[in-house]
């Protein structure tokens, strides 16, 4: 037998089963209220698997009037664990649904000249953006989806609460009795935005238990200046026995520059931080955070963008804020 050589097509599988290139079709796409034996069902499968037959992307969206590619554009932010598990998260839970998820970040290439070119059904964005660029998109035909930080009410506006975050943190610090704070800043210009909501929450916290603002610093992934800044918040005058972080990374950080200074958590300095990173368990001491609960928050997205993309109507779930308090030792 000649050894097959190009592109392996519909037409290939269909004579490789002995079946006609519609009922490859129905078999594929799964088509409902089709009379499709199982035997011959088992016959197309088993050509696919042999003939090794790739479904053409651009026949697909032929098929379908629309691509089946999620256009997902990231701020130009350090990529860490958080955006590392929403990309995965969100690209699992679109394939169950028939779509592949793109991802993009800002600095790289403009929204416009992307979605124009890969001409995606949907686009979920991780950062507000322009009326204009949304009304573009809309009437390309696109679903949007942003994920805002402050809350809205406007639709396709997926609400990550990130003041509620550094409100949360203050809380927890207050209710384990440290009435003086700190706050350990990224250092980060990229994150100003992010972490500019969650100081303002902290400090929206202290002002309606009664507490003074946070002492803000930058704690860097640096262990000396980590060091630097937790001595200065522990000779401080009066002292402040507790620290929100930014992020757990940043904990992390902190912690490591407390213990070269000789000082403990949470004896010295209480410290929380964010995300429930999967190492927090493992910091010493275990580390205390606010967990996003990614799993909610991406299953909310997932079904925002497959509702919009398939026109069927969004389902009615409960609100609920995805946030919440994780005790370990460290505070």
């Amino acid at each position: 037998m000649a050894r097959r050589t190009g592109r392996v097509t519909a037409t290939d599988v269909a004579k490789e089963a002995g079946v006609s290139q519609t009922t490859v079709s129905y078999v594929l796409n799964d088509v409902p209220h089709q009379k499709i034996s199982e035997q011959t069902r088992r016959k197309v499968l088993d050509a696919v698997a042999k003939l090794g037959y790739k479904p053409s992307a651009a026949a697909r969206a032929l098929r379908l009037g629309r691509s089946d590619l999620v256009l997902m554009f990231l701020p130009d932010v350090p990529v860490g664990g958080t955006i590392t598990a929403v990309v995965e998260l969100l690209g699992d839970e679109l394939e169950r649904h028939g779509l592949n998820l793109v991802t993009r970040r800002e600095r790289h290439t403009p929204l416009e000249s992307l979605w124009r070119e890969l001409a995606p059904a949907a686009v979920m964005t991780a950062f507000d953006v322009p009326d204009e660029d949304v009304a573009n998109m809309r009437a390309a035909g696109i679903h949007v989806v942003s994920a805002g930080m402050s809350p809205s009410a406007a639709p396709g506006v997926l609400t990550i609460p990130q003041r509620l975050i550094g409100t949360m943190q203050v809380e927890r610090l207050a209710a384990t009795g440290h009435t003086r704070t700190g706050y350990a800043a990224p250092g980060d210009p990229r994150l100003e935005e992010f972490f500019a909501l969650r100081l303002d929450g902290a400090r929206a916290a202290c002002a309606e238990l009664g507490l003074e603002p946070p002492v803000l610093l930058d704690v860097p992934l640096d262990i000396s200046a980590a060091a630097a800044a937790a001595e200065h918040w522990h000779s401080a005058v009066p002292a402040v026995t507790g620290v929100c972080a930014y992020n757990d990374e940043t904990a992390f950080a902190l912690l490591a520059g407390m213990r070269r200074v000789g000082l403990s958590a949470p004896g010295d300095l209480a410290v929380i931080g964010v995300d429930n990173d999967k190492l927090a368990p493992f910091a010493m001491p275990p580390l205390t955070t606010i967990d996003n609960n990614l799993d909610v928050v991406v299953g909310r997205a997932a079904r925002m963008i497959v509702s919009g993309v398939t026109g069927r109507p969004l389902p009615t779930t409960p609100q609920v804020t995805p946030l919440s308090l994780v005790v370990r030792e460290s505070a």
